[in-house]
């Protein structure tokens, strides 16, 4: 399977995102509202400019004290952004997102932002890919095919 077939299920249409110029207190509230862990950070022309997560934010936690929250995203944000794309394989996506040890990635379509996917969008669409699959198998033995 694909990655399109992850964004089929997913709302890509509202990509939460977050300006280069944003406190990081602006982009926490933001990720506890949308219960997310990490935004991609858009540059004014809406390109990829960045992502901050979770992640970023503790370790400027523990390199700045509470005076983080009033940094910038740009002072804290990962730049080195890996992408995917729409027809990359789900295997694949997994391996990069282990190798890399990121949980967030954005998806790019001829140089276009077209969705963000996270590996729990990525484990939820495995689960329901191997729940078909044994529901196919278990149909096939009990000789419904």
């Amino acid at each position: 399977m694909h990655v399109s077939g992850i964004l089929k299920h997913k709302d890509s249409s509202s990509i939460i995102s977050a300006k280069p110029g944003d406190t990081i207190e602006t982009v926490a509230a933001l990720l506890a509202a949308h219960r997310i862990g990490a935004v991609l950070v858009l540059d004014p022309g809406g390109g990829v400019a960045g992502i901050i997560s979770e992640r970023d934010i503790v370790r400027g936690l523990a390199t700045h004290g509470p005076a983080v929250l009033n940094q910038s995203v740009s002072e804290l944000m990962t730049r080195k952004v890996v992408a995917c794309a729409p027809g990359d394989s789900v295997s694949s996506i997994m391996t990069r997102m282990t190798e890399g040890r990121f949980r967030h990635m954005p998806v790019m379509d001829g140089g276009r932002l077209v969705g963000f996917i996270s590996i729990g969008d990525v484990v939820k669409h495995r689960l329901a890919e191997a729940t078909s699959e044994v529901e196919s198998m278990r149909v096939y033995v009990a000789g419904g095919f």
